[in-house]
């Protein structure tokens, strides 16, 4: 079998996540060594340990060094098979980048598959349920992926608890893409989820993103999480524009009060309305693989960010594509070359 050889200490979990994903898609094994050396916790955790453990399972494959901690792996896929998943994390790791490890493989698949599972939804460090459905899913469906999340439970850090179910159908073509112009504005509508908190405290993020963004600040876009598992709290702006979606969040912490997790979050939705980007920092990372595996395309965005460029070059080493970045102007288009 082939092998490529990964320097972990390059990147994150990110990295091993995205070569799990390039292995089952490719058929191409891979070690990797030094995972997340340079985290103040090197190695595998359990969130990443079940991205392994899953990624083998629905692959079928051989994996060596698969234990909590562990700083090198060698993964060797087999086929991969669509089914009925389910995997439980362990902890507040989150089930979103689980999901987006192993989706990819399952789309190429020959029959509908179903994964659920438990962990964290709406982590500070990932992608929350919530940019999932309402983000990454509509632009992969502009490339032809047809898939649909069910957030069943919600679970925060650092109780966990929670549990998503996503629902895949085979695609036997991607289309090649490009998310270079956003349209018009259409909408922009504000979400907050309370857990084992007061209520009060999701109304005052309200109220500062609508003085500061003219958001509806009504109660009915505040859900207060019954029943509490642990305590939690996510404010979220998502900016509907004619061609594409965005959704921006911030997470309550201890010592940072709601007026200063509303002020985070208008910061970060007017810079993005402020720019011409049509991709913002965290989507665009998160695009390279499907856009890799259409063979082509394109997209615009803010910065090019630490992630987006080691995730573009493992990448290069799976499959036969090159990926090239110029600035336009005050922002960076990115595109996909064979």
């Amino acid at each position: 079998m082939d092998m490529i050889e990964i320097d972990g200490s390059q990147g994150g979990g990110q990295l091993l996540r995205s070569a799990l994903s390039l292995s089952l898609c490719t058929g191409i094994g891979f070690t990797v060594q030094g995972i997340r050396a340079m985290r103040r916790r090197p190695g595998l955790m359990r969130q990443h340990l079940t991205a392994v453990t899953a990624a083998a399972r629905v692959g079928n494959a051989r994996v060596e060094g698969a234990t909590l901690g562990a700083t090198t792996l060698r993964f060797e896929p087999g086929e991969v098979q669509a089914g009925d998943y389910h995997f439980a994390i362990g902890s507040a790791g989150s089930a979103t980048l689980v999901l987006q490890t192993l989706l990819p493989a399952l789309w190429q698949a020959p029959a509908p598959s179903r994964i659920r599972v438990e962990g964290g939804t709406h982590n500070p460090l990932a992608p929350s349920a919530d940019f999932l459905d309402r983000c990454y899913l509509p632009a992969l469906a502009r490339l032809g992926v047809q898939a649909q999340l069910q957030l069943q439970r919600h679970g925060f850090f650092p109780a966990g608890g929670g549990e998503l179910e996503l629902e895949v159908q085979p695609c036997t073509a991607l289309s090649a893409c490009a998310f270079e112009q956003r349209g018009p504005l259409q909408a922009m509508e504000a979400s907050v989820l309370v857990s084992g908190l007061a209520a009060g405290i999701g109304q005052r993020e309200l109220d500062v993103l609508g003085r500061r963004l003219g958001v509806d600040t009504h109660p009915r876009h505040l859900q207060v999480v019954r029943p509490a598992l642990g305590p939690g709290n996510v404010a979220a702006v998502t900016v509907r524009h004619g061609a594409h979606v965005e959704l921006f969040d911030g997470h309550g912490e201890r010592g940072l009060s709601a007026e200063q997790v509303g002020m985070r979050l208008a910061d970060a939705v007017q810079a993005y309305l402020q720019g011409e980007a049509c991709v913002g920092e965290h989507l665009s990372d998160q695009l390279l693989l499907p856009m890799a595996l259409a063979g082509g395309g394109s997209f615009s965005t803010g910065q090019i960010s630490a992630h987006l460029h080691s995730n573009a070059r493992l990448i290069e080493k799976f499959l036969p594509v090159a990926f090239d970045w110029q600035p336009e102007g005050a922002h960076w288009r990115v595109n996909v070359l064979q």
